[in-house]
């Protein structure tokens, strides 16, 4: 049987992941797989901001080298934690079943939240949402795995903002008390995917992750990437894309935000390609005022 090698974060939500990637691999392919845990920077350094450390990158890059250098056969990532552009050595060999894409609030409904109240996150776009529906609030930036996350609610922190696809996958989707709709609160690009990466010229193993790809997750996913690239910027930026597949129809919606959530630019393009539809609406957004929300 063959054996494949998975590199991952140690995190409990990237071992999850990597562990059902793993057993994918092997109903559908016979596949023997075996983790290999990466230390990564973004996790050793929970008590700095993501934007000072280099943002969501710092997630992936380590995970990715372990590739590069053959010490694995490939890489498990969140696909919202990868980069706009994939290094020239690299592809995402498979994108699997989308789970859900939706934001989740827990600690309270976002209605029912007394004003002025504390929320937590650490994401520039979910903070900037969050002040366009609700300018009472306030926020603190919020790090760490999804349990320490939870963790913060009460002892002043009202609520956090996490991804309910996390909550999901750890078994903790009850712990939601509200779910944002994704036209509303637009989700991070490729919110709720997973990116198997491996070597470009890795043929046999390439070959091996094809039994995992879901064709309109990709098509989805590819569509988001491409409005990321499209703008210029990176996980970041109040910034989000969210596309729905309906057959050969490709529905993107995309936000691009100011930091404080005064000024948010949105816009919705259905097509059939992935890369024009998500290049077409951030060309869009940019011309409407997206260029000076990225400059300043």
């Amino acid at each position: 049987m063959p054996r494949l090698r998975l590199a991952t974060r140690g995190s409990p939500q990237a071992r999850t992941q990597a562990e059902a990637v793993a057993a994918a691999l092997a109903d559908a392919a016979g596949c023997e797989a075996e983790l290999v845990i990466v230390d990564t920077t973004g996790d050793r350094r929970q008590d700095v901001p993501l934007h000072v450390i280099g943002g969501q990158g710092v997630f992936v890059k380590e995970v990715q080298q372990a590739v590069l250098d053959g010490r694995a056969d490939l890489a498990v990532h969140s696909a919202k934690d990868l980069p706009a552009e994939t290094p020239d050595e690299l592809v995402i060999g498979a994108v699997p079943e989308r789970a859900d894409a939706r934001d989740a609030l827990v600690g309270g409904r976002l209605r029912d939240l007394p004003p002025g109240a504390m929320v937590a996150s650490g994401s520039a776009r979910r903070r900037a949402l969050l002040a366009d529906l609700r300018p009472d609030l306030t926020f603190t930036d919020l790090r760490g795995n999804i349990e320490t996350r939870l963790a913060k609610v009460g002892d002043g922190i009202a609520a956090v903002v996490v991804a309910y696809a996390a909550l999901l996958r750890l078994g903790l989707a009850d712990r939601a008390d509200d779910l944002f709709d994704v036209d509303v609160f637009v989700p991070q690009v490729a919110q709720g995917a997973l990116a198997v990466e491996c070597r470009a010229d890795d043929i046999a193993t390439r070959a091996e992750l094809a039994v995992l790809e879901d064709v309109p997750s990709r098509r989805a996913v590819d569509a988001e990437r491409s409005w990321l690239a499209a703008i210029g910027g990176g996980c970041d930026l109040p910034a989000g894309a969210h596309a729905v597949v309906d057959g050969d129809d490709i529905r993107l919606t995309a936000v691009l935000a100011s930091y404080d959530g005064r000024l948010v630019l949105r816009g919705t393009l259905t097509g059939t390609d992935p890369v024009a539809v998500g290049t077409d609406l951030a060309t869009q957004l940019l011309d409407r005022g997206g260029r000076w929300l990225i400059a300043g």
